[in-house]
């Protein structure tokens, strides 16, 4: 029986799945996309497959991923979808299926504890927060028992804790096999059961990263297998370009900084002033982001088309490089002097002289075919990246591995694009030949959903448009006792609508409002979706527009501000627009359309996460009424019924306070 045929038996009606699984029934979606990603790991090739929410994509890939026998690497978006596959779904389709398969998890360096790191941790003298202290203690008993060093197991360390960074351990400051914990070493374990394992879950940040330096197992793991399918593919170039290209930071140099002294100290004292040093790379990396400070808005991207980044005189940029320069040429050389001493004296001099060679790369002139921009927040970055990653992917492409047929690439996702054959997505990832696959959602978005679009609204650009979003909220959220997600495109509208609210819905009243960096992602998802009094408007804008599973009557409404059109005036996306126009083609069509259709997709599917889920989408942008782009990205979203009156939004919102015992959705407005 061949493969394809033995994938659909599986997912029959009377297969071992619908006997073995609660809950599982045959989705003729899941049963399509299953059959052709079999078809592609017998045949060979690249797959692209668009699957809607509720397909059951995981397993339609997984399935035949196991069933094949071969090496298959897996590689998410994210860390949390990493470890819901190794957790869960292949743990419960190995477990029925009854499969030999073996599996292992592999993630970047930053993800596992280090035990030479954490034992300087304690000395390192840089925490002083009582709850630092503990975080550091708590990892300390940690240590102690766990076998894998995954700090995901650690669910009270916030991921935003000053404790990571000193208890892991990054390419520059490991000394690999030189390191006394070597044979006790949780990367290097990690990585040696990847290599004998028939499953290899990764994420698309250490497969670039691994393709750029080759150091974490990937690039060794690649020529053996038999297919790489990556989910969450609609994040991959952004993800890729980012590792195919340059970047340089002062948190990079600060980090190197706080090394010297600890190392030189240790090993070298007396032979140099080691704080000194350190303390002059660290008052020039001051002065440095100083200048940049004023011009460039905290948390943006600030486009460098010249000799500096815009806004920032050329001589002032380079005065504040060349100290920059200097100092870490200073301690450079004087590590250098005794780096023969010690092993962890030469690996610090190694580094330095990687990141000198990285500091005089972005002193000279961009080569053509990149873009270059800097980021100041707390941390002040320079970047150099190509503008797609479609000529490095369409070479990997190209490479054999252990199949006969050629390895099998599959690519999939709930949303990507809006044009046809996802012409955009194909072009930007250079997969000319690839077979696409589109498959709707099985939802049934015209009984379980409705659209609000208020037409008496101000435009996006108009300064009372979050004021108008803030009081929709809060009329709305209150009717329904909170249950609402607001989902922004920018920072700045995501704080004045937090603001506003919280002057409409005063903390003692019975709807609170949850704002996004006020507490981690995990735990502002856990405490909107707690089952008590009050309820919880949860306002965030980047990463929760996907990723978000809020299934059930916890989430009833998702409010979306305006259409998430990338800002025109970001470097790589001002970049790629004029490099279309060049080519003759149209910017707005052929970029920033697509992409806005792929963000507002992922923002829409937040809403309907289950068949027995029902909710009101509010988009406040009237463009998508009045404009002929606005009504193509309509055309895009699920058929829900559109509702063209505030009293039909309020009957709506009250049918949603009303839970019929026969038909959930009959309560709706026709």
């Amino acid at each position: 029986m061949s493969l394809r045929d033995t994938v659909v038996q599986t997912l029959e009606a009377d297969g071992p799945l619908a006997r073995s699984i609660h809950g599982f029934a045959p989705r003729e979606g899941q049963r399509t996309m299953a059959d052709a990603v079999a078809q592609t790991l017998e045949q060979g090739g690249v797959l692209v497959v668009e699957a809607g929410t509720g397909i059951g994509k995981t397993f339609a890939y997984l399935l035949p991923a196991l069933l094949s026998g071969g090496r298959i690497l897996l590689s998410t978006a994210t860390k949390a979808l990493q470890d819901q596959l190794f957790g869960r779904d292949i743990p419960q389709l190995v477990s029925t299926l009854g499969l030999p398969s073996r599996v292992a998890l592999l993630k970047g360096r930053a993800s596992y504890l280090c035990l030479s790191r954490l034992q300087l941790a304690r000395h390192a003298g840089v925490l002083s927060r009582a709850s630092d202290l503990q975080s550091l203690a708590t990892v300390e008993v940690w240590a102690l028992s766990t076998r894998s060093g995954d700090l995901a197991e650690l669910s009270t360390l916030d991921e935003r804790s000053p404790v990571i960074p000193l208890v892991t351990s990054t390419r520059d400051n490991c000394t690999g096999t030189k390191c006394p914990q070597f044979q006790s070493c949780h990367v290097y374990r990690a990585r040696r059961a990847a290599m004998a394992s028939d499953i290899v879950v990764i994420n698309h940040h250490l497969f670039f990263a691994d393709w750029n330096i080759r150091e974490s197992g990937v690039a060794e793991l690649l020529p053996t297998v038999n297919a790489v399918v990556f989910d969450e593919a609609h994040q991959l170039n952004e993800i890729g370009i980012q590792f195919l290209g340059r970047q340089l930071g002062t948190g990079q140099l600060l980090a190197w900084g706080r090394d010297l002294v600890t190392t030189g100290l240790l090993h070298a004292r007396g032979f140099a002033d080691w704080p000194d040093l350190a303390m002059r790379l660290e008052g020039a990396l001051a002065d440095w982001h100083l200048v940049c400070q004023a011009p460039v808005a905290p948390q943006t991207r600030s486009r460098w088309v010249g000799e500096s980044p815009q806004g920032i005189a050329p001589v002032q940029w380079h005065q504040a490089l060349s100290r920059v320069a200097s100092a870490l040429s200073a301690a450079s050389v004087a590590v250098g002097g005794v780096a023969e001493s010690a092993d962890e004296l030469a690996n610090l001099h190694a580094r330095s002289q990687v990141l000198v060679e990285r500091l005089a790369h972005f002193m000279q002139p961009l080569s053509e075919g990149g873009v270059r921009w800097i980021e100041c927040g707390l941390r002040l970055r320079m970047f150099e990246s190509p503008l797609t990653i479609a000529s490095a992917l369409r070479q990997r492409l190209a490479e054999r591995g252990d199949s006969a047929a050629g390895p099998a690439w599959i690519f999939t996702s709930a949303t990507l694009g809006n044009d046809p054959g996802l012409a955009s997505f194909l072009a930007a990832h250079g997969l000319d030949e690839a077979r696409v696959l589109q498959i709707s959602s099985p939802f049934d978005y015209a009984r379980q959903a409705r659209l609000y679009i208020p037409t008496i609204f101000p435009k996006p650009s108009d300064p009372r448009h979050s004021e108008q979003v803030a009081e929709l909220v809060a009329q709305a959220a209150g009717v329904l006792g909170g249950r609402t997600l607001v989902l922004t495109t920018t920072l700045r509208a995501m704080r004045r609508i937090v603001q506003l609210l919280r002057v409409h819905l005063p903390e003692s009243g019975h709807v609170r409002v949850l704002l996004q960096g006020e507490a981690s992602k995990r735990e502002l998802l856990a405490r909107f979706m707690e089952d008590s009094a009050p309820g919880h408007i949860l306002v965030a804008t980047g990463a929760f527009w996907e990723g978000v599973d809020i299934p059930g009557d916890a989430l009833q409404m998702v409010v979306i501000d305006k259409i998430p059109f990338a800002p025109p005036d970001d470097p790589v996306v001002e970049a790629r627009c004029q490099q279309l126009e060049l080519e003759g083609k149209s910017a707005f069509t052929h970029y920033q359309l697509p992409q806005a259709a792929m963000a507002l997709k992922q923002g829409v599917g937040r809403l309907i996460r289950r068949e027995s889920d029902r909710g009101v989408l509010v988009i406040c942008d009237v463009r998508l009424l009045q404009m002929g782009y606005g009504r193509s990205l309509l055309a895009s979203l699920p058929g829900m019924p559109l509702l063209e009156q505030d009293s039909e939004f309020q009957r709506a919102l009250r049918a949603l306070t009303k839970p019929s015992t026969t038909d959930p959705y009959s309560s709706f407005p026709p």
